[in-house]
């Protein structure tokens, strides 16, 4: 990987750039320092050539005498796509984010940002409420730093029925007064709770996160038709890799997939790694949700980005082989090894997604969900110089981060 290096002034010209109005064919992106800005030397942004830059070499830019360094990407078939942001993640690199060290967690983070995801959620997994409040404490400094966006706690307020791989002793009720522990313990970096609303107090934590401004999920949750519609009514708008850890869709009991999928308010994640999701189901998915409310996420457990072998996700022992990562007792599907580069190659081509909708699910829609449209989530001027280069066959070729790379383009 090469050094972090940061400019006063980037220049990336000849690419195709996917922007909110559209995809431009020869565009650019100029970057200031750490956001994105226009060029007023040049015409608007995303569009028209660079201007030529003379001088010496600086690895695959060339620096003029007043510090700029231009890339041209002119015929090498690249596109430009903002940075991913990947709002359920449970660990990469080796490195969970629900047992690991400051350390370890900032591994995981390193290992995704080089596979093009710029913002994180750190995910939870179901541990007893004590070892979760000291957690959210650690997580939180993390976010507090710029390192993470956000915490999501999936479990342990999830149906035993529908568990997964969470440890079913260390599972309980969504009862408020713990709700609002863990939210309080995360000292406003608690970004989403997942929860199983039909359990006692259920309806009433999705009320009570709605109200501390905090995002309520429905998942691993055993509810009825009925029972989803009364937690979407009460506040809660995602839904947790939906299919997975749910009752399936029955044509005289629809359960919650039917429910989540035909409510405007609700965004669906979905795990587009080939084995969570049958390809036609995802087509269902997008068919009837719409390209605007479908979060692509990675579910990703330690082996993301690292390889086969054992591992442990919170309490549970985890074998992957070959890639899919399953519970050492039972056989569940334990999360995933899933890099959301992976997920926007396979969304272009075995999905046949178009540009814009494929960046809908990686970059716009959680950005939005998260709340955090003005600053990611679109290439636009005055936003965060977060950004992805993808080569011709849809393969990483650089990550910018705020105006750093991450991976330098060759």
């Amino acid at each position: 990987m090469a050094p972090l290096t940061t400019t006063q002034r980037t220049v990336l010209a000849g690419a195709r750039v996917v922007l909110p109005s559209g995809v431009v064919e020869g565009g650019r992106i100029t970057v200031e320092g750490a956001t994105i800005a226009a060029d007023d030397t040049a015409g608007p942004l995303g569009a028209g050539p660079a201007g030529a830059a003379d001088g010496r070499t600086d690895g695959a830019g060339r620096t003029d005498g007043a510090g700029q360094v231009t890339y041209d990407l002119t015929g090498r078939g690249y596109t430009i796509v903002p940075g991913f942001v990947d709002i359920h993640n449970h660990g990469g690199g080796g490195a969970s984010f629900t047992s690991g060290s400051a350390e370890d967690i900032l591994t995981g983070v390193r290992t995704h940002r080089e596979h093009g995801t710029t913002t994180v959620v750190a995910s939870t997994v179901t541990e007893s409420m004590e070892f979760l409040v000291r957690r959210a404490g650690l997580l939180a400094e993390l976010v507090e730093q710029g390192d993470l966006a956000g915490i999501h706690f999936e479990g342990p307020f999830i149906s035993p029925c529908r568990k997964g791989a969470h440890d079913e002793g260390l599972l309980r009720h969504p009862d408020p007064a713990d709700v609002r522990k863990l939210v309080e313990a995360a000292r406003g970096t608690a970004r989403m709770v997942t929860l199983a609303a039909e359990l006692p107090g259920g309806i009433e934590s999705v009320r009570l996160l709605a109200e501390l401004g905090v995002i309520a999920a429905i998942g691993h949750t055993d509810a009825s038709y009925e029972q989803t519609r009364e937690a979407i009514d009460a506040g809660a708008t995602v839904a947790t890799h939906l299919f997975n850890a749910m009752p399936p869709l029955q044509h005289r009991e629809p359960g919650p997939i039917a429910a989540l999928l035909e409510d405007e308010r609700i965004t669906v994640e979905l795990i587009n790694d080939g084995t969570h999701l049958h390809p036609s189901v995802l087509e269902l998915a997008f068919g009837s949700a719409g390209a605007d409310r479908v979060a692509f996420i990675t579910d990703a457990m330690d082996a993301a980005g690292f390889g086969d072998g054992m591992y442990e996700l919170g309490p549970m022992k985890v074998e992957v082989r070959e890639g899919v990562a399953r519970l050492l007792e039972g056989g569940s599907i334990a999360g995933s090894t899933l890099t959301l580069d992976t997920a926007f190659k396979r969304a272009v081509t075995l999905d046949g997604l178009s540009l814009p909708d494929a960046v809908a699910a990686l970059s716009v829609n959680p950005a939005r969900l998260l709340g955090l449209q003005d600053r990611i989530g679109t290439l636009e001027p005055g936003k965060d110089a977060d950004l992805v280069l993808l080569d011709r066959a849809w393969d990483l070729a650089g990550v910018m981060r705020k105006g750093e790379w991450v991976v330098e383009p060759a």
